[in-house]
């Protein structure tokens, strides 16, 4: 029987907790290949962007045992990955990537953005299935290494880990968006649901003009029940406080009827 490859990346850099979280978690599942960005990249997106002159540095991961290996690059995580594909997997691909715990939940019409959803969109790209898994966090600790309780993102990552890899993906789901709310343990709920079009993350600032900088608006969270889907992501974690579980898949296309579309912007 073939032994199982599972491949961890993420966002925060290879040095987060969140990562230690998720490689613990699945430790006893199989043989674990780590491929990291060297530091923080939040908010990258699928951007392969990066170092072009960089190439995977093998690290010896603390705590590590001769059935893990890690490795590490300054660019983003989909570079990473990518990259990775085409040396490190060049022969025989993981059979699933993991891409977090994320410091942060990736909900609603902005996780293009997320670049721990991005490292699990280029992998399922190169035909692997993956987890983009993240926790709810304060958002000053979006780009902090503060201390969090994984036990309950741990706990999720792990279980969806094992039933992708004990039944696969079906057809047009190419990944599972996972986000765990603050203080998730193994009763707390799960549900399948879709992704919001609503924004989670919006900026603010009073008094905007064209001469404010990117930088002077701050992050916040909003989140208007009333007007949010309820089958949604948002809705699962912020309002229900579950587990939100959404299925991904890399196309994009929308499901409007091609026929009637072509019709109606050719009258």
């Amino acid at each position: 029987m073939k032994d199982v490859h599972i491949a961890i990346t993420n966002d925060d850099g290879i040095h987060s907790p969140g990562l230690r979280a998720a490689v613990e978690a699945v430790a006893d599942l199989g043989r674990i290949t780590i491929i990291a960005p060297t530091d923080q990249q939040t908010a990258t997106g699928r951007g392969l962007t990066g170092n072009k002159q960089s190439r995977l540095q093998r690290l010896e991961y603390p705590g590590g045992t001769s059935s893990l290996e890690a490795y590490h690059c300054p660019c983003s995580p989909a570079q990473v990955v990518r990259h990775a594909m085409f040396t490190l997997f060049r022969s025989e691909k993981p059979d699933i990537l993991i891409s977090g715990i994320n410091y942060g939940e990736n909900l609603g019409n902005m996780i293009s953005c997320s670049g721990t959803v991005g490292a699990a969109l280029e992998a399922s790209s190169h035909g692997v299935p993956g987890l983009a898994v993240s926790k709810q966090t304060d958002i000053a600790s979006h780009h902090n290494y503060t201390s969090q309780d994984w036990r309950g993102a741990a706990h999720f990552l792990r279980k969806f880990t094992a039933l992708v890899l004990d039944k696969g993906l079906p057809a047009d789901v190419d990944l599972l968006k996972i986000d765990v709310p603050d203080g998730a343990d193994e009763q707390t709920g799960w549900l399948m649901t879709r992704l919001s079009r609503s924004s989670y993350y919006t900026k603010h600032l009073d008094n905007t003009s064209i001469d404010m900088r990117v930088c002077d608006f701050k992050t916040r969270i909003v989140v208007a029940e009333e007007e949010l889907e309820s089958d949604s992501d948002i809705y699962a974690l912020a309002v229900e406080k579950q587990v939100a579980v959404t299925p991904l898949s890399l196309d994009f296309t929308s499901r409007v009827d091609l026929s009637t579309l072509r019709d109606s912007l050719a009258s």
